[in-house]
């Protein structure tokens, strides 16, 4: 049996603990709300661009866009893979990867990968697959300043023919306690065809229409090379937001179950604590009769 004073030592590092795991937890809970608040105030914005792709991609007579021209078959493929930069967050960088790594067996065809986050970056070089660039840093709640590097780098590889498809593996937060690990398509674009795609998400209730009967100025042409990439960027921008709040959210239970256990364990502690000092109680009240014992018998020798 341990003794008291190690049991004692063992309670103060675990209460020490408790304390970090639920300050965690409530700085994740702060960051979540506003990552949350962040994703649900892009959605808008998207619904009306992906209005304008429709309508602009459907005026007859302008030549396909790069970013619109579906290739078949696809026969080299990116990945762009969002994790997060920390642990401590339980099994939500190994879902991410899991579901990107499935995804890519699946298509068949070699994948080259772009990180998102240290975690993915180490991994995905523990596995050694193709690594075309990684970024890590990007703030709690990123900004679309943060991701446009992200997304100029997925244009391109896929405008130079680097990749003929282009897809995001992020996890795609639900609410607080379920967060999905996803992979959608982000280039080619398919004004018409929405599923497995990363526009999917926030233009679900869209019905695509025909082209409306708009003067653009200054050209459709014009328009769509200033829409396309703009719109790109925000699915970028979209994906980096869900991993963020999905990463915080993640977090948040972790370092609840942390400390959920670690009040568990100090109360297993205490409980051993007071058997160590119950123990030792009883052992010096027994020191202390066997001593009036044997003292009584020397006087009754001695008399």
């Amino acid at each position: 049996m341990e003794t008291l004073r190690e049991i004692r030592r063992r309670i103060r590092s675990v209460q020490n603990l408790a304390q970090m795991t639920r300050a965690m937890e409530a700085v994740s809970a702060s960051k979540v709300q506003k990552a949350q608040a962040a994703v649900l105030a892009t959605r808008p914005y998207a619904h009306r661009a992906w209005e304008v792709i429709v309508n602009l991609s459907s005026v007859r007579g302008i030549p396909p866009h790069p970013l619109l021209t579906i290739r078949e078959p696809v026969r080299t493929a990116l990945m762009v893979v969002f994790t997060s930069d920390r642990g401590l967050c339980g099994a939500y960088n190994h879902n991410v990867l899991r579901a990107a790594t499935d995804y890519a067996r699946m298509l068949g065809v070699p994948v080259r990968y772009v990180a998102v986050g240290k975690r993915g970056r180490d991994m995905l070089w523990r596995m050694r697959a193709p690594l075309v660039a990684e970024f890590h840093g990007l703030p709690a709640v990123p900004r679309l300043t943060d991701v446009t590097p992200i997304a100029c780098l997925a244009m391109d590889e896929f405008l130079y023919g680097r990749a003929d498809a282009v897809f995001l593996a992020y996890t795609d937060f639900i609410h607080l306690l379920r967060q999905q690990p996803v992979v959608k398509r982000l280039l080619p674009l398919h004004p018409t065809r929405l599923e497995e795609q990363a526009v999917s998400e926030y233009v679900v209730d869209m019905q695509p229409a025909g082209a409306a009967d708009y003067i653009y100025e200054p050209s459709p042409e014009a328009l769509l090379n200033v829409v396309l990439p703009r719109f790109i960027e925000l699915q970028v921008y979209q994906a980096a937001l869900e991993a963020a709040t999905s990463e915080h959210a993640a977090r948040r239970a972790a370092m609840r179950n942390a400390t959920d256990n670690a009040e568990e364990l100090i109360r297993d502690l205490t409980i051993l604590r007071n058997k160590a000092r119950q123990h030792a109680i009883t052992k010096e009240l027994l020191d202390i009769a066997g001593g009036a014992e044997a003292l009584r018998q020397l006087q009754e020798a001695v008399g």
